[in-house]
């Protein structure tokens, strides 16, 4: 057997992840040394030519290893950039690929479904060498045809289906736990979970979180369920408009909101239209630390996710599969998410 070609078939066409491997290198390198080899240290590129004769990869292979996904690029399809959780994601991701020597490239899918599936397309037409994918909810058609190109894909945001890929989430259920107890700690009995959880399942853990700390708080706490269309801040708006035409005694005295937009929508409707005033009529918290929050009218407390670290993961178990497919073992990591507290919902020292 040829050096540096244990795993693969013997029938089977040296791709360029093989050559990196074999030598040691990143996929970036190995392109490089193809490509650009005065950008690659001579006794590195000597390595590489050295293991490039012995499989047989050779230089006019290199389109074909392109189209079989081992090119230095890897892709990331996003589920809205407006959320700057997917803007933390894909810095992390990016840190981890560069590292690799691999280049991220970012597609926004703006929660629109079309428009996924057209980046699925373009990915499964010019494959990269993996793709991260933060997918609309329960809608992963197109994902198969990129794997079933040999191509790894990672989710992020999202379980997979099936345990057949590496996922990484965060702790959405213990996130609404949290953010339900903080309201309550403050004094808030009248609760209301405001978010699109019938097909989105991290806002529909969210909710059980929150009904997992009403049902287990002695007293009278009430849990209202407030659907929305989806999680934009005119979602939030027309909820906080008809909050403001409630009498007071149907009013929540505490919003879980579950997205930061949905939050910022409702303070911005209602501060607009009444003189309740937040936290000490209503107390609000929502979810992600977006940074398009950081400007609402009212610092609002939030459950912050780790972006950086679900990207930086993410990337890292995207890489693994690449380079190591032989041994790789498919998992899921589920992160932590932490409690910011703010002047939206802190009616007792913090």
């Amino acid at each position: 057997m040829a050096h540096g070609d244990s795993g693969r078939r013997a029938d089977a066409v040296p791709r360029m992840t093989d050559v990196a491997r074999a030598a040691g290198v990143s996929l970036g390198t190995v392109s490089n040394a193809v490509n650009h080899p005065d950008r690659v240290a001579p006794g590195t590129l000597q390595r590489i030519r050295r293991v490039i004769d012995e499989m047989g990869f050779v230089r006019n292979a290199t389109a074909q290893s392109l189209a079989a996904g081992t090119s230095s690029v890897v892709g990331f399809v996003v589920l809205n950039l407006a959320n700057t959780i997917f803007l933390d994601m894909s810095s992390g991701a990016q840190a981890s690929a560069a590292k690799a020597g691999l280049s991220l490239l970012l597609a926004n899918s703006d929660m629109d479904v079309v428009r996924q599936s057209t980046y699925l397309d373009l990915f499964a037409e010019q494959p990269a060498a993996g793709l991260l994918f933060a997918p609309m909810p329960h809608l992963f058609s197109g994902m198969e045809r990129i794997r079933q190109r040999g191509m790894p894909v990672v989710l992020l945001n999202a379980r997979p289906p099936e345990q057949s890929q590496c996922a990484v989430v965060a702790n959405d259920e213990d996130g609404g736990y949290q953010a339900a107890r903080h309201l309550i700690e403050q004094g808030c009995r009248r609760l209301a979970f405001v978010g699109y959880i019938d097909s989105w399942p991290p806002l529909h853990e969210r909710y059980l979180g929150a009904v997992r700390a009403v049902n287990e708080t002695a007293g009278a706490v009430q849990l209202e369920l407030i659907p929305t269309r989806e999680v934009r801040t005119e979602d939030g708006a027309a909820v906080g408009r008809q909050l403001v035409e409630r009498k007071p005694e149907r009013r929540p005295d505490g919003i879980i909101a579950g997205a930061d937009l949905v939050a910022v929508g409702i303070i911005g409707a209602v501060l607009g239209s009444s003189d309740l005033r937040f936290p000490s009529d209503l107390a609000i918290i929502g979810y992600d630390d977006n940074r398009a929050s950081w400007n609402a009218q009212i610092p609002l407390s939030t459950m912050a996710q780790p972006g950086l670290e679900m990207g930086r993961i993410a990337a890292d178990l995207l890489l693994e599969e690449i380079l190591q497919p032989e041994s790789h073992v498919h998992r899921l990591v589920v992160l932590e998410p932490h409690l910011v507290v703010r002047d939206s919902s802190s009616r007792r020292p913090v």
